[in-house]
């Protein structure tokens, strides 16, 4: 639904955005992720048509964002912006009519969603009068309305208590059901494990790390299995013998608790079926993935992208070169 291929700009012999290509179905939630001046500000501002890229294309559906494509996108910015004097209704409906919505249909639209969003009994209130929980989401509201097709989020969560963080989670939910997809850039990495399909890490203008959050946690993650259960052998030959198993890489226990790192060529299911023919009672065995938070700090952290020059960025399953070039960050 979106494509962005090969883009680059500068600022001022400043190289900010270097080669990034990505692509992003259509109904798909995808996380755009970096730290504070990784350039993901300036590549949301060309998706937009805020700015132009230097080189480099970007489409919606095949077309150029440029002329009638663009009604089809909504931006919340990082930094919020409401007509503070004016009654909720009124600004919401504001916004529709900007984006082309007849003054009826948008209204009709603004009623909808401030219902949606448990905000009707204050339609009539001034913006100013507010939350600031309540504003952020009528800000909100302002992106959905007009039903865009393509909808960019940063930071949507910020300002928002438990209940009403559920409650956006459910909207983007349904709005993705009916086809609508989501850029979300956020430094919430909890939120993007759960809501995700996919991702795209950018640090100093390269990408670092595009693909499923569920291949890039598996890439970056040791090959070592947790395990819980009772009677599990502290000493031969149920210990001796998942060792061998797992090419002798050793456990580490904890109480009824055991880390088991596996040799690369072992199968967790070799290592689960050596235990248990050892004569361990298993209540629970998982392969031990890092959080998506760990992976992205370990690899900001690397400096990766800086002198790299690769015009496509890594994917997950380049894992050869992705460890090379992330320093062996795993």
């Amino acid at each position: 639904m979106l494509e962005v291929r090969k883009v680059r700009k500068s600022y001022d012999d400043r190289l900010v955005v270097n080669d990034i290509s990505f692509e992003v179905p259509a109904g798909e939630i995808f996380a755009l992720l970096g730290p504070n001046g990784a350039g993901k500000t300036t590549l949301i501002r060309m998706i937009t048509d805020i700015t132009r890229p230097d080189a480099g294309e970007i489409v919606m559906d095949g077309a150029s964002l440029r002329g009638a494509e663009r009604a089809r996108i909504a931006y919340l910015p990082e930094e919020r912006g409401l007509y503070r004097k004016q009654s909720v209704l009124e600004v919401l409906s504001y916004y529709g009519e900007l984006k082309g919505l007849t003054p009826r249909d948008s209204r009709t639209q603004s009623v909808a969603l401030l219902e949606e969003f448990g905000l009707a009994a204050w339609a009539k209130k001034q913006i100013q009068q507010l939350s600031k929980g309540m504003q952020q989401k009528v800000q909100l509201c302002t992106a959905l309305i007009g039903d865009p097709k393509l909808m960019i989020l940063d930071e949507p969560f910020s300002g928002l208590d438990p209940v009403n963080v559920a409650l956006l989670e459910d909207v983007l939910d349904k709005r993705r059901q009916k086809g609508t997809t989501v850029l979300l850039s956020t430094h919430q990495i909890n939120k993007v494990e759960q809501l995700c399909d996919r991702c795209l890490m950018i640090n100093k203008g390269f990408m670092v790390l595009y693909g499923t959050v569920k291949d890039i946690r598996r890439q970056h993650g040791e090959h070592a299995a947790h395990v819980t259960g009772r009677q599990l052998p502290a000493s031969a030959p149920g210990i001796d013998r998942i060792e061998r198993v797992s090419d002798a890489l050793g456990t580490d226990r904890a109480g009824d608790e055991y880390r088991v790192v596996l040799g690369r060529m072992t199968q967790p299911s070799e290592a689960l079926r050596a235990l248990v023919q050892a004569g361990a009672a298993i209540d629970a065995f998982q392969m031990a993935h890092p959080p998506l938070e760990q992976i992205f700090v370990s690899v900001a952290n690397s400096g990766t992208g800086l002198d790299q020059g690769r015009s496509g960025g890594l994917r997950v399953d380049e894992s050869d070169e992705a460890e090379r070039v992330l320093g062996g960050v795993r």
